[in-house]
C-alpha cells in the first residue's frame, strides 16, 4: 500500500486558502476500491476552480481511518466543489466501500502552515525542518517591515508601534508567505513522502 498519494498544486497558493481533512474507514476487504475512488475524485478535483493539491494518507494500522487532505484557494472554491454533481456522484459510490460518512475538519491560516495535526505522527515534518522553513519566512518578512515600515512608525509609543508591526508581520506570514513557502519547500519538509 502506498504511504501517500500526492497531487501537486495545479494553481498557486493564494491568501485565504483552505485545507480540509476527511477521515473515513474503508469496509474490510474494500481498501483498494476505496483508494481507487479517492484517486478518481482527485482527478475530478483538478478541473475545479481553485484546486491546489490533494493527499491520500492510509491508516497507520490495517482497519484504521484513511485521511484525505485537500487544498483549495478559498472557502468559495471549496464550497463550489462541494456543490458540484461530480462530487455527489463519487461520494455516492464511496458509500458502497466505506463504513460511514466522513468526519471533516477545515484548517486555514496558521493551522494550515504545516501538516495538519490529525495526520499520523510519522507523517509530520521533522521539527528542525519546520524551524528552518519558518525562519526562511520570518527573516525576510521581519527585515522588510523593519527597514521599510518601522521608520514611519517611530512617532508612535513603543507598545502601539510594536503591536502594529507584529500584527502586520503575522498577517503577512499567515496569508502571503507561509502558504507559498511550505508549498515550495514541500520536498524538504517531507523528504520521505512518495510523490
Amino acid at each position: 500500500m502506498e504511504a501517500t498519494t500526492n497531487i501537486p498544486a495545479s494553481a498557486p497558493a493564494v491568501p485565504g486558502h483552505v485545507t480540509r481533512i476527511a477521515r473515513r474507514r474503508a469496509r474490510p476487504g474494500q481498501e483498494a476500491a476505496y483508494e481507487a475512488l479517492v484517486r478518481e475524485m482527485f482527478g475530478q478535483m483538478r478541473a475545479s476552480k481553485g484546486f491546489l493539491a490533494a493527499d491520500l494518507l492510509p491508516p497507520e494500522a490495517p482497519g484504521g481511518d484513511y485521511q484525505v487532505v485537500i487544498n483549495f484557494a478559498s472557502e468559495a472554491d471549496l464550497a463550489a466543489w462541494d456543490a458540484c454533481p461530480a462530487r455527489a456522484a463519487i461520494h455516492a459510490r464511496m458509500r458502497e466501500v466505506a463504513e460511514a460518512e466522513p468526519e471533516y475538519r477545515s484548517l486555514s491560516g496558521l493551522e494550515a502552515w504545516f501538516a495538519p495535526a490529525v495526520v499520523p505522527a510519522s507523517m509530520h515534518p521533522p521539527r528542525v525542518r519546520m524551524a528552518v522553513v519558518t525562519w526562511l519566512g520570518i527573516f525576510p518578512t521581519v527585515s522588510f517591515f523593519l527597514y521599510f515600515v518601522l521608520p514611519y512608525l517611530q512617532g508612535l509609543p513603543f507598545l502601539p508601534r510594536t503591536a502594529l508591526l507584529t500584527g502586520l508581520i503575522v498577517m503577512t506570514m499567515t496569508w502571503v508567505v507561509m502558504p507559498r513557502l511550505t508549498r515550495w519547500m514541500r520536498g524538504f519538509l517531507n523528504p520521505h513522502a512518495k510523490k
